[in-house]
Order: C-alpha cells, then structure tokens, then sequence
C-alpha cells in the first residue's frame, strides 16, 4: 500500500508560479514511479509529468514542456512540480500518483495504481 499526501497549490496570476508537493510512503514504495496529473472541470484526467523513481527520468505533456518541473528527493520520499509560466488554462485539480508500470507505459493510460486527495490549482488572468 502507498499512501500519498499532496501540499502546495492555491491561487495565482497568469505567468506566476506555483510549487506543489507529494509525500509518499509505503512499505514498497520505492518500487513505484511518480507522476502528476490534472483534471479540470468537464475534462478527462490526463497526465502532467512523470519519473522514474530508479533512474529519474522524466516524461512532460506537450502542453507544460518548458514550463513544469518534476523532480524526486528519493531521502524524503517526495516528489514535487515547478510549475512556471502559469496560463489559464492550467486551472485544475492536480493528483499526485504512483504505479508501478515503466514512466512510457504508464503516461499512455489515465490510470495510476495510488492517487494523492488532490490540490486546487487555479490561475486567474
């Protein structure tokens, strides 16, 4: 079992930053990748950015490329996004998530084995 808990998020104006965070912990987490997803209303919950837990390798949707970090801190057993450059159109509820398939078949799914409560993400012009 992993137990996921997000923290961060909030209000912020277009072209602001924002930073959100993600504890996990588990018995066997470390066998598991990280990854963010979103879902604004009406809309599918789709992927953000995943790792690699092992190797760190990443993989970004098109839409937040350039603009959104993910990283892990494998001593705290946290992962967070960076998020720069906000647009309106990044308004969602954004879930950190864990699965244990490999990052290039996970991110093909909107699937994940554990998901965080969730955070608002709102981005006002």
């Amino acid at each position: 079992q992993v137990q996921l808990v997000e923290s961060g998020g909030g209000l912020v104006q277009a072209g602001g930053s924002l930073r959100l965070s993600c504890a996990a912990s588990g018995r066997t987490f470390s066998s598991y990748n990280m990854g963010w997803f979103r879902q604004a209303p009406g809309k599918e919950r789709d992927v953000v950015a995943a790792i690699s837990w092992s190797d760190g390798g990443t993989y970004y949707a098109d839409s937040v490329k350039g603009r959104f970090t993910i990283s892990r801190d494998k001593a705290k057993n946290t992962v967070a996004l960076q998020m720069n450059s906000l647009k309106l159109e990044d308004t969602a509820v954004y879930y950190c998530a864990a699965d244990y398939r490999r990052v290039k078949d996970w991110v093909k799914t909107q699937t994940s084995a554990y998901w965080g409560q969730g955070t608002q993400v709102t981005v006002s012009s």
